[in-house]
């Protein structure tokens, strides 16, 4: 448990799934949201995997984050979130990758205090990367100013050495890296026109940019 000024994080449990669908509701279309049961057996197949951030003086939840086991080749290869998603997990010594299945939150700070929980967490636990499917908020404007140009040239493109996208570099900021691939109709997003770029972040980049992280030139 980790409690910081008014946030408290800590694994979330079933009795959390009221709390958890107040936030699904808030941050995402009908379309786009869990439901209790899939929240619920998220949680029980993977209760140390499964993360919250709530304000100490109302209860609400402000963050959630859940993730599985995934193997890379699946997390790269796969047409879809929801293919990741219902993938078997794999065995344990057999994988040392995680596939981050939702992040939602209202409250940024959250955030932060659930990557810090969490990240050093999963790496004690020999998981050495993470994969999600991001969504890309620029694209629809983009393609509507570039009809003709592949859509990978926009998700592959950086300037200064960031991505294009809002989202990517977002993600960029928190050490994720790579980017896996580009993927068509990986999972309802209309500003994304339904695309994702899948990317990966290694444990000692996402540890690193944490705040307050040491600078490793410095070390």
């Amino acid at each position: 448990m980790n409690v910081s000024d008014d946030v408290e994080v800590r694994f979330l449990r079933p009795d959390d799934a009221e709390g958890l669908m107040a936030l699904e509701e808030a941050k995402w279309t009908e379309e786009q949201s869990a439901g209790r049961e899939d929240l619920v057996q998220r949680i029980e197949e993977n209760p140390h995997l499964c993360v919250g951030a709530f304000s100490l003086t109302t209860g609400e939840v402000l963050t959630s984050l859940f993730t599985k086991p995934i193997t890379a080749e699946k997390a790269r290869t796969a047409l879809s979130w929801e293919e990741c998603v219902n993938a078997e997990s794999p065995d344990p010594h057999a994988s040392r990758s995680l596939f981050g299945i939702s992040l939602s939150s209202i409250d940024g700070d959250a955030v932060t205090a659930v990557f810090t929980f969490f990240l050093p967490h999963i790496s004690a636990l020999g998981y050495r990367e993470v994969y999600l499917g991001s969504p890309l908020p620029g694209l629809s404007a983009w393609k509507s100013a570039n009809p003709e140009v592949p859509v990978g040239e926009y998700v592959y493109a950086k300037r200064n050495g960031l991505p294009l996208d809002p989202q990517l570099r977002y993600y960029h900021s928190k050490g994720f890296q790579s980017i896996a691939a580009c993927k068509p109709d990986y999972f309802p997003h209309e500003r994304s026109l339904n695309h994702a770029a899948v990317i990966r972040g290694a444990l000692p980049d996402l540890i690193q940019a944490l705040p307050g992280a040491a600078d490793p030139a410095r070390s």
